[in-house]
């Protein structure tokens, strides 16, 4: 019985040793960047349409993200520091847009409690930068 306990001791510090071995956790604006990596921004707007805001990704402390066809919208809130990609987000589009100065509020998903709102900035669009001969 202690051999099974000292194998199982002996596993989990390999385990562990391992997992510290890993990649270090990307930051928010590393992430963004991989993501935008042989894009270049486009003229940043008010409002996209609601087909545009379908595909989001929740990128922590930094951005919402928003894929349309071949465009990338971002969007930088200005109280960024409040995005958790843990929380779920409460949108109140306008019409059949989503815009600069629409309602998102944070909710934690485990007790749906409302956490805070976001401050929503511009849209901006990236696309891919064409390769010239």
């Amino acid at each position: 019985m202690r051999a099974i306990g000292l194998a199982l001791a002996a596993t989990s510090l390999l385990i562990g040793g391992a997992a510290a071995q890993a990649a270090p956790h990307q930051s928010g604006e590393e992430q963004l960047a991989k993501m935008l990596e042989g894009r270049e921004p486009g003229k940043p707007t008010n409002c996209i349409t609601l087909t545009e805001a379908r595909d989001s990704t929740v990128i922590d402390k930094t951005a919402l993200v928003y894929r349309s066809g071949g465009t990338i919208w971002v969007n930088r809130p200005a109280n960024a520091e409040h995005i958790d990609s843990d929380d779920i987000l409460v949108t109140y589009p306008t019409g059949g847009s989503f815009c600069r100065l629409d309602r998102v509020n944070t909710m934690e998903r485990s007790g749906h409690f409302v956490t805070g709102f976001l401050a929503l900035g511009d849209f901006v669009p990236y696309r891919r930068v064409a390769v010239r001969d």
